[in-house]
């Protein structure tokens, strides 16, 4: 999955740097895009000391191994042999510690830029200088990153499983049923009611699978497996979902990559493992 870059090491530990070494790596976002050098084939983070002496607004982010990782917050540049590239499609690259360092910083960037000002009293917010979050400088509201939690589950029956493609969805791939947590569920009964929702389905025997920060909605996928009949309707709701229905083991159709936590779990089904 996008996040497993074993042996590489990611550390996000919060460190309220002031100054920049001309090595570390410079995260520079704009929209859904990134500021990247480009090689022949091969991308290339830039680093502090592409761009040019004054760089203002910069905060640091986190490190992978040994490599500091700063974002601007107020971008300004134009270095030589650079252009911006779209973030989602990078999250398919081969090195996965590249798609990380991309996929991470444009969550942390989108965070800043959403939280420039006070969300209770309007004025500016500043760095809190001991931990990652920001803090009104009138009425001292702190505000951190926001982390929505998600479910998302296979369901299967006897060798068959589940798979839907979303109503604003305009691609070909299938994926599997997901929803975030509500005010007051608990995960498992999350995972009942975006099922029931959704496909119009009652499960049983859930179990937990593992889990997927996902930088790209700021989420925290939380996956599980679960059985259903399949002789029962599928009653699917309209509004989020555009068409879905049972599928044979080894005869799946295009479906989510293996850097989602969808497509990890749609290929340990086809491996079997439950």
């Amino acid at each position: 999955m996008l996040n497993e870059i074993s042996p590489g090491i990611f550390n996000n530990k919060y460190l309220h740097y002031h100054e920049i070494d001309k090595e570390d790596f410079l995260l520079c976002y704009r929209d859904n895009q990134v500021l990247l050098k480009k090689s022949g084939d091969d991308y290339e983070i830039p680093r502090k000391k592409d761009f040019a002496d004054s760089i203002e607004s910069s905060v640091y982010l986190f490190s992978i191994n040994s490599n500091r990782c700063f974002g601007l917050i107020e971008p300004q540049v134009n270095i030589a042999s650079s252009e911006f590239y779209d973030v989602f499609i990078l999250r398919n690259l081969k090195d996965k510690e590249f798609a990380w360092i991309v996929s991470v910083g444009h969550q942390l960037i989108n965070w800043h830029h959403n939280n420039k000002y006070c969300g209770r009293c309007g004025s500016k917010t500043e760095l809190k200088k001991d931990e990652r979050a920001v803090v009104c400088s009138k009425c001292n509201l702190v505000v951190f990153p926001a982390i929505a939690p998600a479910i998302i589950v296979a369901i299967t029956c006897n060798n068959k499983i589940l798979l839907a493609k979303g109503a604003n969805y305009k691609g070909d791939f299938y994926a599997l049923i997901a929803g975030y947590v509500d005010v007051g569920e608990s995960i498992e009964e999350t995972v009942v009611r975006e099922v029931k929702e959704e496909v119009g389905l009652d499960i049983k025997n859930l179990k937990y699978y593992k889990s997927q920060p996902w930088p790209y909605s700021a989420s925290l996928m939380l996956g599980f497996t679960a059985e259903a009949d399949d002789t029962r309707e599928i009653v699917i709701d309209k509004k989020e979902i555009k068409e879905a229905g049972w599928f044979e083991r080894g005869n799946l159709p295009p479906h989510a990559s293996g850097v989602s936590i969808s497509g990890d779990l749609i290929a340990a089904f086809e491996k079997g493992l439950f």
